[in-house]
């Protein structure tokens, strides 16, 4: 039987005795566009998320726009037992010169963290039937006991 080959790789979310890391909680946005661009900004002169002053399914509703597009969004806490990481790639582990300057490494470090953010729609209020709200109920079947030996099959 042969082998396939993988990659492996670590991802470093302790302190190390390193400064303490920055805590962007209310400061993550989920935008429905791509951006492709990477690299310093002045975001918050020209992105001013405000409230709105309405709640819909029990989500205060705010409202921003990115480009000339209205956006309306929520801010949302993660569940209970769970963080978000803003995560770099870490060029200074052991790996060899060849594969770091190639852009593989695989080695990740926290450089901030979060248990709250903002997700945004187009055209549409936020409300709990948004997929991207529907995929935090997939945490929970995540956490359910399974009989030894036996498969849970989703439909």
């Amino acid at each position: 039987m042969e082998e396939e080959k993988g990659t492996t790789g670590s991802i470093n979310l302790s302190l190390n005795g390193k400064e303490e890391k920055i805590n962007l909680s209310g400061q993550v946005h989920h935008l429905p566009c791509c951006i492709k661009f990477n690299g310093p900004c002045t975001v918050s002169q020209y992105f001013k998320p405000k409230l709105k002053g309405m709640e819909i399914d029990g989500l205060a509703v705010e409202e921003a726009h990115f480009r000339g597009r209205k956006l309306q969004g929520t801010t949302i806490s993660l569940p209970n037992g769970y963080a978000g990481f803003v995560l770099a790639k870490n060029n200074s582990g052991k790996r060899k010169a060849c594969d770091v300057s190639e852009g593989n490494s695989n080695d990740w470090e926290m450089k901030a963290k979060f248990d709250k953010l903002t997700y945004w729609n187009h055209d549409a209020p936020p409300s709990k039937d948004d997929p991207f709200l529907r995929s935090f109920h997939w945490f929970t079947v995540a956490e359910a006991p399974l009989d030894k030996g036996k498969r849970m099959y989703l439909v």
